[in-house]
């Protein structure tokens, strides 16, 4: 005989199963995904990115300035001590700026803006100033020069970032109420950097800007006009000039003069052609003796692609690859949109740099004169890149993941010993009320007491003098009720 028990419905197990399989997926299945999700991923990448990329600049700055500066003063360490000396004084100002509180950042940003307006301005005073390369943007102090406009650039990244994130905590998510300071105060940087003559620099200038307006959630329609009377502005400049309508000419004609305004175009060229794919070797490179010129400044990528060959030259732009995609992955963990727009902005100005440097030497852009972040020779840019970086890694180590993990896990001491240990801060929006549909006047104190007594009345008249309602008999049921 069959059973008669009924037989019960069976669980679905469907969900789980798909609960599970979408865990799977989201799980990271390789080493390097588990490595990428630990709380303090980003902050590692971008260190270990600034660390590589100061490194082989060093070994580069001493390979291409050595045989030019024995010729000049009988040691191949001219050039290269006090560049070791530059990045010593950049990375201690890297750790300061990891270990000071984002408050602390943010209450600096003015003054930091008024002392490099004063910079600016104190450059163009003659007595004060001195010209190089053709551009007015430098100060002397004895045997040391000091060139205001890159410090210009990181007062404008966190100065920006600042009047941003404080439009956006005090109305409602609007970021508008700071683009009239924001616009002004850079109008003003770019004007005095102009009349240095320093084309380079105010094209980082305005990138700088453009990526303050594009993560500060500006309007897309204001930030593409922008961004459109930038470049008309930018033609305008570089074909007013005579010596920038040159730099145009040799770049439309790079096979005319190769003798002339193309030489240094001509043994850039020269140079990455005979490295091929392997190099020459590290120091075996022939463009540095004196046949390409500023070899260990702005034109150290042809230095890079002769010695280490077309994979020196790639793994220069992987490393700035990486910088692009940590800098723009801690912009979208970080909850301050201070810390958001400050690091998204400094990636992108370092890259842009460092794809500006790399396309005029191989001839896609006119050369501008830009440095290679990290990598060329030169003091101040050097102090300026490694303080960016320092940005950078501040909003790294102030992800929540990270300031969890640096609380809670003991394995971190020596991270916490020389970088400290942030502290989280919350992100409070203040919210303005409502506007009104008839919005009160201001009125006086004897009004008030006018309207109260008023009122008072109306309160007397309605208790005393409107009588309740009378009660009015059910026929059916016999009972009373009120209407």
């Amino acid at each position: 005989m069959r059973s008669t028990e009924v037989d019960r419905p069976r669980p679905n197990r469907r969900p789980r199963e798909r609960a599970g399989r979408a865990a799977t997926r989201s799980s990271p299945r390789t080493r390097l995904g588990v490595w990428l999700s630990h709380p303090l991923s980003d902050f590692h990448l971008i260190t270990a990115a600034t660390l590589l990329l100061l490194g082989l600049g060093l070994v580069m700055v001493l390979s291409s300035s050595a045989v030019e500066s024995y010729v000049a003063s009988g040691s191949s360490y001219t050039r290269f001590v006090p560049q070791v000396m530059y990045a010593a004084i950049g990375l201690v100002l890297f750790v300061a700026v990891v270990r000071l509180p984002t408050r602390t950042v943010r209450t600096l940003a003015p003054w930091g803006l008024g002392i490099a307006l004063i910079a600016l301005v104190a450059v163009l005073m003659p007595g004060i100033g001195s010209e190089q390369m053709g551009a007015r943007s430098w100060i002397m102090l004895g045997s040391v020069g000091f060139q205001p406009s890159e410090f210009a650039k990181v007062v404008l990244v966190v100065w920006g970032a600042h009047l941003i994130a404080s439009a956006l905590s005090t109305s409602s998510m609007q970021a508008m109420a700071a683009f009239k300071p924001l616009m002004i105060g850079s109008l003003v940087i770019m004007a005095l950097v102009v009349a240095e003559r320093d084309l380079g620099q105010t094209a980082t200038i305005g990138a700088i800007v453009m990526a303050l307006l594009w993560f500060g959630q500006f309007p897309t329609r204001l930030v593409g006009a922008i961004a459109l009377g930038a470049v008309i502005a930018f033609v305008i400049l570089a074909t007013t000039a005579a010596y920038r309508s040159d730099r145009i000419r040799a770049f439309l004609n790079p096979a005319a003069d190769p003798q002339g305004l193309n030489y240094q175009a001509t043994q850039a060229r020269f140079a990455l052609a005979h490295g091929g794919l392997f190099g020459t070797g590290l120091g075996q490179g022939q463009s540095k003796w004196s046949y390409l010129p500023q070899a260990y400044n702005d034109f150290i990528f042809a230095v890079v692609g002769e010695e280490l060959g077309l994979f020196g030259g790639l793994l220069v732009i992987a490393l700035f690859a990486i910088v692009l995609w940590v800098g723009l992955r801690i912009s979208q963990r970080a909850r301050d949109p201070f810390l958001r727009v400050m690091s998204a902005t400094a990636t992108v100005f370092v890259v842009a740099q460092a794809a500006i440097n790399i396309a005029y030497v191989v001839g896609l852009v006119p050369i501008t004169g830009l440095q290679l972040p990290l990598i060329s020779a030169g003091g101040t840019s050097m102090i300026a890149t490694l303080v960016m970086f320092g940005l950078i890694a501040h909003a790294a180590l102030r992800e929540p993941e990270a300031i969890t993990s640096l609380n809670t896990d003991g394995k971190h001491r020596w991270l916490t010993r020389i970088f400290g240990t942030p502290t989280p801060q919350r992100f409070t929006q203040r919210r303005t009320p409502a506007p009104q549909r008839y919005p009160r006047k201001q009125i006086s104190h004897k009004e008030n007491e006018r309207r109260r007594r008023v009122d008072d009345r109306r309160d007397t008249r309605t208790t005393y003098r409107n009588p309740p309602p009378r009660a009015r008999k059910n026929n059916r049921t016999g009972s009373s009720r009120r209407r």
